[in-house]
This record gives structure tokens, sequence and C-alpha cells, in this order.
């Protein structure tokens, strides 16, 4: 029965107890003990990941994060003088719960990720710049807003002012650096 109920397993690690006892024809009880006991399994949530990266984007980033750690360890300020700033759509709700995405993950199996795929129709943009202190500053795009480089102008502008009101001392010493990616928005000239 052990064998039978880790087959199950195998093929669909997505099944409830009560389906795989019902497969099996044992109880829900028994099921459990030897989902628990015998196969040493438990039941948990997929961890959710913004997006889930390819091999060579994984290794990109470990080479900046490489870069950066060795700067860090050449400046102990340098950390402290990142502003770093991106957008993110803000979604109002997600219509997989976890539960419905749990699954059973034996002693040495990896937990299980998913990306989001399914997006609800109620969002909005957030932009949002921080720093080892903390929130610097966060908009949200007005509904229908494209984010392109004269809108972002505007945000780089609300920023320094903020940065000059709530961090006075990067603003005095003028050697914070703003870190965010490649967006058009964010390479064009005007900004």
């Amino acid at each position: 029965m052990i064998a039978k109920v880790r087959t199950i397993v195998r093929n669909n690690r997505r099944l409830t107890v009560r389906e795989i006892a019902d497969d099996c024809g044992v109880s829900v009880g028994s099921c459990d003990a030897i989902l628990t006991d015998d196969l040493h399994m438990k039941r948990v949530c997929a961890k959710f990941v913004p997006r889930l990266l390819t091999d060579d984007q994984r290794e990109q980033r470990q080479t900046i994060a490489r870069d950066l750690f060795e700067r860090s360890c050449e400046d102990v300020q340098f950390l402290t003088n990142i502003v770093t700033g991106d957008e993110s759509w803000v979604y109002g709700y997600d219509s997989e719960t976890k539960e419905q995405s749990s699954q059973w993950k034996g002693p040495t199996s990896q937990r299980p990720k998913k990306g989001r795929q399914v997006r609800s129709k109620t969002k909005v943009m957030l932009l949002a710049f921080f720093d080892s202190e903390g929130i610097v500053n966060h908009e949200y795009a007005p509904d229908g807003q494209t984010i392109n480089k004269e809108f972002y102008v505007e945000v780089l502008r609300s920023l320094r002012e903020l940065v000059r009101r709530k961090r006075p001392e990067k603003w005095r010493d003028g050697d914070w650096i703003l870190n965010h990616d490649n967006a058009p928005a964010h390479t064009s000239h005007l900004v």
C-alpha cells in the first residue's frame, strides 16, 4: 500500500489525502499515516516568486551580486548610498489560493515555486524607491498612465525633493546613487 501511495503522489502531487485514499481504497486516516509517517511527506504551498528565471538570467544576477558585494567590501558606505527604484503592477487578488497550489513533497525534495500566471483585472502601477533606511518614495501611477520618459522625469523630480527632505545627509554629501533597471523610460536621453 505504501508503494501504491508513493506512485500516486509522484504522478500527481496536488491530490488531496481524500483523493489518494479513494484511489487506494483505504481510509483517509490510513492514507494520512502512510504519507506522513511512512513516506515522511508534508503538504506545502508553492513559494511565490515574481517570475521564474532562466539559467542565464540567474547567472547574470549572481555575477552582478558578486560585483556589488566586492564593492561593498572595499567601501563600507557603498550600500548606504544606494537608492533603488522600480515599478510593479499591484494586483487586487490572486485567483489561485495557497491551498489550491499546495502539493505533497518528500523530506529531500525542494519546495515548489510558482510564477504568477493569472492576473486579476484590478491592478495599479506602483513606483517605489528605497534605501538602506527604508522607503524614500512611493507613488501610484494614475489609471491609464503609461510609464514613459516624460512621466518618469516627474517621478525623479519628486524623488530628488524627497531625498533632500528625508535624507538630508545624502543630499548634502551628494554621493547617493540611483539604481534602477534598463527599462526604456529609465534609459532615455531626457531622463
